[in-house]
């Protein structure tokens, strides 16, 4: 705002200063006068034609008998005029000659000088960058930080949702900035450095600024990239200048955002070498716990990827307070929910628990986008209100991918798809201990030309070992439908394929769940280099290698022959599935329980892509979208075709 008043008043000054300059250069009278020669001008007297005249020093002006007015500069010095006028009867006035303000005359002289001094000023300005946080060749060290102030960070704990466990262990620090004196009358020392570490999106920035928020203290924001530039030791110098602008409004925090961009691990490899890197890192270590006191200065760092960082940045001192922002459970996706559904209009029957129950392994911003996709959803088909099938539409194409309505498949392709589909579907209805399925489609979405989607009841934090066999055979089911049913094999069982060998390969190599015992094989590719030349090679023998891909190949034949069997006993169940996947493309978990046990499925609910998906028992379902925080993707899920 200050920058703009002062440019607006520069302006302003430079307006009024050009008016006053051509109000003065540019004078003119109010009738335009005609130019007369002096000889002219004289003979005029004589023969008694000039009326009037205006004497203004060696300027004459005036008008004669028949109206016409002239102008006529006399010869300086010159005695002889004024005699001859009066000796004519002319009507003289004399105006005193017009003398220039004293501001206006040193304007005019100084008006190159002073022209000169404002450009340098501009370009010194442009260079320089305008002060703190400046882009300018001047102010390569000058920090980038970014001050957020109680006035405009209105952002505190009651906006942060779903990770109560880190906000309790940051309570304390809003407390100490508020109140140091408390802690320290015991002689308690609040940790120097706090490191948020959580998946992307789970709410590291947000609840950084909640503590700021809380505190009413000022926050400085900067990215790890920031600090980093072409030039050696840009980045320590912007270090230095950050902690020194925090000192001067302390106590406050530093928030660094992504800090493995300059906090990499020094000597390891990791993002190659990098002399300015490593002089910034050092120079942060240096601020954080050196000789000189940064009291009232906390920093709060976020990253996803703590494992790269270097443990001299981790070590008591500086980030000594490590707090874990994990994904939000049941219960943190329903006050996530309730939080973003403040600023939507939604109708009576959205119900948050529901909506969270089916989003399982969802982050803060998946759940942000979740509701801003239902609300868009809404507002193109016209409604005033935000209801549930929205939401659920919404969850599908977040999930699934958005419909591909453009996609034109022949009727072969989609009785294909049906097949397979159903193939998938029946196989998970009929193995004990499956996770529900959510929903069965044939609509092209994403990158797929049909989906079947399994939600488990529950969020998943482990699996075992019959649920990963099951879920194999699951797999197999799209390509053996198509074989009993089509007699042919399409490319479309390829991902299924691929992640039915993936899960077979980790049950032997990773999970000790195999004929070889509770063992991890590695099968990293280590680098080597010989020579000048780097080669990888593996670091287990040829029969090791031999004896894994036997046991991942009986794990495969085991599955597909008991999907094979289930399918063959049922094939009633996949045709009729098939028959009303053709009909009305979508099914949800209630119309393919029907068609399990022998009915006809009802029709969808008009309004949507279907009705809110809920298992036999009437408990709504969930999907594990990230299968657990530590573990990789089990849950079938979605299976393209």
């Amino acid at each position: 705002m200050n920058n703009v008043l002062k440019n607006v008043l520069l302006w302003v000054a430079i307006g009024v200063i050009l008016m006053l300059v051509f109000q003065n250069l540019n004078t003119s009278s109010s009738t335009p006068a005609q130019a007369m020669d002096f000889s002219t001008f004289v003979s005029s007297i004589k023969q008694g034609q000039v009326a009037d005249v205006t004497i203004n020093g060696n300027h004459v002006e005036g008008s004669l008998n028949s109206g016409q007015h002239f102008s006529v500069y006399t010869p300086a010095n010159d005695t002889q005029v004024v005699p001859q006028l009066l000796a004519a009867g002319v009507k003289i006035s004399v105006k005193p000659p017009e003398g220039q303000s004293l501001l206006l005359s040193i304007l005019i002289s100084w008006f190159p000088m002073l022209l000169l001094i404002g450009v340098w000023i501009f370009f010194m300005r442009q260079m320089g960058g305008g002060g703190a946080g400046g882009r300018g060749a001047m102010t390569f060290g000058r920090s980038k930080a970014r001050m957020l102030t109680e006035e405009n960070n209105k952002v505190t704990f009651a906006d942060v949702a779903g990770i109560e466990e880190a906000k309790d262990e940051l309570a304390e620090i809003v407390e100490f900035l508020r109140d140091p004196q408390k802690f320290q009358r015991l002689g308690g020392r609040i940790p120097k450095g706090v490191l948020l570490m959580g998946s992307p999106g789970s709410g590291k920035t947000l609840l950084a600024r909640a503590i700021a928020g809380e505190a009413r203290v000022p926050f400085f924001s900067i990215s790890g990239s920031d600090f980093v530039e072409m030039f050696v030791g840009v980045g320590a110098s912007r270090v230095r200048d950050m902690f020194e602008q925090a000192k001067k409004h302390a106590p406050c925090i530093i928030f660094i955002d992504e800090i493995d961009a300059v906090g990499r691990q020094r000597g390891a490899g990791l993002g190659g070498g990098n002399d300015e890197r490593e002089q910034t890192l050092n120079q942060l270590l240096v601020e954080m716990d050196g000789f000189e006191g940064t009291e009232g200065i906390i920093v709060v760092a976020a990253t996803n990827r703590p494992d790269v960082l270097d443990p001299a940045l981790l070590r008591p001192g500086r980030f000594d307070r490590q707090v874990t922002v994990p994904l939000p459970d049941i219960r943190g996706r329903e006050q996530i929910l309730q939080v973003h559904m403040r600023k939507v209009p939604v109708a009576p029957d959205v119900d948050a628990k529901v909506i969270a129950r089916g989003t399982p392994g969802f982050s803060g911003a998946d759940l942000a986008n979740l509701v801003n996709e239902a609300a868009l959803m809404a507002a193109r088909r016209s409604k005033r209100l935000v209801d549930m099938i929205d939401f659920e539409d919404a969850k599908d194409k977040v999930m699934m991918g958005a419909e591909r309505k453009s996609v034109v498949m022949s009727d072969k392709q989609r009785e294909t798809t049906a097949y397979h589909e159903s193939g998938h579907a029946v196989v998970a209805k009929l193995l004990p201990g499956t996770d529900p399925v959510h929903k069965v489609t044939i609509i092209p979405r994403g990158r797929a030309l049909g989906l079947t989607m399994q939600l488990p009841t529950e969020d998943r934090f482990n699996y075992e070992r019959q649920e990963i066999l099951n879920n194999i055979s699951i797999l197999m089911g799209g390509r053996i439908a198509e074989e009993v049913f089509l007699n042919q094999m399409t490319t479309g069982a390829g991902n299924d394929i691929e992640r039915a060998t993936d899960l077979a390969r980790r049950m032997v190599t990773q999970w000790g769940m195999s004929g070889i015992g509770p063992m991890v094989i590695g099968e990293k590719e280590e680098e080597v280099f010989i020579g000048r030349e780097m080669t990888k090679h593996s670091n287990i023998s040829e029969q090791t290698a031999r004896t894994v891909d036997g046991e991942v190949r009986d794990i495969i034949q085991e599955r597909y022959g008991i999907a094979r069997k289930l399918i063959e006993e049922n094939r009633d169940k996949v045709e009729a599935m098939a028959r009303a996947l053709l009909k009305y493309e979508t099914l949800d978990a209630k119309q393919v329980s029907a068609i399990m046990a022998g009915h006809d499925p009802q029709p969808p609910v008009e309004g949507g892509t279907g009705s809110y998906p809920s298992t036999p028992d009437g408990n709504v379902t969930t999907a594990d979208k990230s299968g657990g925080q530590s573990l990789p993707s089990l849950n079938p899920g979605e299976h393209p075709v």
